[in-house]
């Protein structure tokens, strides 16, 4: 009877309740994200064999994928690539989301969201054909340039190599990196800014001593946004990178589809998963550091 009691007191509760909640949510996460990271840690320490897989544990995929030079060499490009991408975006993101949260008048500023999220109205591989299109040999920045007499023949360092690369994902992430600066800068108090010039601050100082460190967790959340996910793409390297262009998620196509090497494709997956996880952690780290400021 106490049992009973103790049981339907329980039930009641809102810890239960709760649990009821990010139960199935929970589920849904272990099922469909942890289930497949986790097989491929395992396949990672597993031996590849002739068109199977033998069930030997090893520590030589992580060898090879660390010690051989073109594997060592993609990796440190996707990772120049994707830190590059990140800085171009956010530093071109936040004069846009500076401009639309303080001078842009409050009824327009819907308006301006609305024209921000226009790209994603088309599919991110159209837009990234778009902009094969445009860097193309015949495309419309060297048929421009070549009709305005500024150049004598096309540019050919602006497709098929990782500057095309880094062009095409910094349009296609900006509004991920836009948004949440935005937001960030929405929330500033504006009294805080007031005061600062009130106190005999410059404009300049006041952005750099109020704004910038108050707006800093929307600028931390759009390098992760922005970063997260250009290290594994893999359709922009595919289309417009070329053979210098190609980057870790090319890397593991291959392996997995052409080579039917999965250990070594899972080891170069997790191993691009930990540097993703250890830069990540440096950023919030250095976030956190920001907005303490000297002792």
């Amino acid at each position: 009877m106490e049992q009973e009691t103790r049981w339907s007191r329980l039930r009641r509760s809102e810890a239960a309740h709760g649990y009821l909640l990010v139960g199935p949510p929970a589920l849904y996460a272990i099922l469909l994200l942890a289930a497949p990271l986790g097989t491929i840690a395992v396949y990672s320490f597993l031996t590849d064999g002739y068109l199977e897989i033998v069930r030997e544990f090893t520590l030589a995929n992580y060898h090879e994928a660390w010690t051989n030079e073109l594997y060592r060499t993609v990796m440190l490009r996707s990772l120049g690539v994707a830190m590059a991408v990140t800085a171009v975006t956010v530093v071109l993101a936040f004069p846009v989301a500076y401009f639309v949260s303080f001078h842009v008048a409050p009824e327009r500023k819907s308006l301006w969201l609305f024209l921000i999220t226009i790209p994603f109205w088309t599919s991110y591989l159209i837009r990234v054909f778009l902009w094969k299109v445009i860097l193309g040999f015949n495309g419309v920045i060297n048929s421009g340039l070549l009709g305005l007499g500024i150049i004598d023949e096309p540019l050919t360092f602006i497709l098929y190599n990782v500057n095309a690369v880094v062009i095409t994902l910094a349009h296609a992430y900006a509004p991920f990196a836009i948004l949440p600066i935005f937001v960030a800068l929405e929330k500033i108090d504006r009294a805080l800014l007031e005061a600062g010039q009130d106190l005999g601050e410059s404009k300049l100082m006041t952005f750099w001593r109020v704004t910038l460190p108050l707006a800093m967790p929307g600028v931390i959340a759009s390098v992760l946004i922005v970063f997260i996910p250009t290290i594994g793409d893999y359709v922009t390297p595919q289309l417009v990178g070329g053979p210098e262009g190609r980057m870790v998620a090319n890397l593991i196509q291959l392996q997995y589809l052409k080579l039917d090497n999965y250990p070594l494709g899972s080891a170069i997956a997790v191993s691009a998963m930990s540097i993703v996880t250890v830069v990540s952690l440096i950023f919030l780290f250095l976030n956190r550091r920001f907005l303490r400021g000297p002792k």
